[in-house]
């Protein structure tokens, strides 16, 4: 069964991690400040906070942006549900907005569409890894806090910078089906030292000195809990194997748009499936290979994953969304087209960075094979 995705590793990572455990220090300590400070150059941003995740960064900086109850925070319901989820864990209420149905992504329309006198923030997804138009959304709404969700986004482009480039706040994941992984973990950048000194202190417990400083400088004074803060570190084995993964994207991204650029040419002939695809205003790293179905497709899209998983190939559904499952009933409000029709009707097909083009054939064949009936 070919997969969605399959990380790409090698010694290199099996190296870093032994190093860390012969070391005697594997929470987190110097090899998090080192993956911190390179991925914040990588995304040319002033500072980095690793976390555990792509969600505690995002609470995190829905907590540094002063969001709390009775705040409204507007996100895309075409997202993983953790970027709804968050606002709930800050005391606030997600507002679902609709997306463009050819990016994915929320545009300043329809952000407007959904915008109260309660409204404080806005989570912009560059999702699946294609950028969304950061700088018409803050041009059209200058008084939201944006926090950007980059969860899919390491080495994708806006405007000739990398995503993320100067943001106030975004969020990163290295989760396995990201391009970029430390078999988990996450990542704040911004550009206010300040702000992400307090943003490490969070991140643990609200210590003013981090139990590595402690140790590296012998310090002996206790340490103070300044406010109430949370465990959201990373450990330095996750640490080592992101400073790996993190010399490798060049070459992950340009493998992965080449055999998307090959995928665009495999499925071309096949009537109305219209595919992820660049932006006008940057370049997609395709963390994921989305395509969308034609209304005369001779299958629909669960029938179409079940053909596909009986011809060797394992394609995921398309992107969710969180304004139809039981968790949020009932707090939707506006309508949603794009949304219910992107979800419904489109599927992931696999991308990886080891992807054959005997597999990639495969899937085409079984593609076309569906769309012939």
């Amino acid at each position: 069964m070919i997969p969605v995705m399959r990380p790409w590793f090698g010694p290199e990572e099996q190296e870093a991690v032994a190093e860390v455990i012969a070391s005697g220090w594997v929470a987190q300590g110097p090899r998090v400040a080192e993956f911190e400070r390179g991925f914040a150059e990588a995304v040319q941003a002033g500072h980095g906070v690793a976390v555990s995740s792509c969600t505690t960064a995002l609470h995190l900086c829905l907590v540094l942006a002063g969001v709390g109850p009775g705040d409204e925070v507007i996100v895309p319901s075409l997202s993983f549900i953790a970027t709804a989820n968050v606002v709930r864990h800050a005391g606030a209420e997600p507002v679902f907005a609709d997306i463009d149905p050819a990016t994915g992504n929320l545009t300043a329309k329809t952000i407007e569409a959904v915008l109260t006198p309660r409204t404080k923030a806005v989570i912009l997804v560059h999702q699946a890894g294609v950028p969304a138009d950061v700088d018409e959304v803050r041009a059209a709404h200058p008084g939201l806090v944006l926090v950007e969700d980059a969860a899919c986004a390491a080495g994708s482009t806006y405007k000739g910078r990398p995503v993320g480039a100067g943001a106030g706040l975004a969020a990163w994941s290295f989760h396995p089906r990201k391009l970029l992984t430390a078999g988990e973990g996450g990542m704040i950048t911004l550009m206010d030292g300040e702000v992400a000194a307090r943003a490490r202190r969070l991140r643990e417990h609200g210590m003013s000195v981090s139990a590595a400083d402690r140790h590296a400088k012998g310090v002996t004074t206790p340490e103070q809990y300044l406010e109430v803060g949370f465990n959201y570190r990373m450990t330095d084995l996750q640490a080592a194997v992101g400073i790996v993964q993190l010399g490798r994207l060049a070459e992950m991204v340009a493998r992965r748009r080449a055999l998307a650029a090959r995928y665009h040419r495999l499925l071309a002939d096949i009537p109305g499936l219209r595919m992820v695809a660049d932006p006008e205003h940057g370049t997609t790293n395709y963390q994921s290979f989305w395509v969308a179905l034609p209304e005369d497709f001779p299958m629909g899209r669960d029938d179409l994953l079940a053909f596909l998983a009986t011809h060797g190939v394992s394609a995921r559904r398309g992107i969710m969304a969180a304004h139809l499952e039981p968790a949020y009933a009932g707090k939707v409000n506006a309508e949603l087209p794009a949304t219910e029709w992107l979800t419904a009707n489109s599927l992931i097909l696999p991308l990886f960075h080891t992807m054959t083009e005997a597999e990639q054939d495969q899937v085409a064949r079984a593609l076309h094979a569906a769309a012939a009936g």
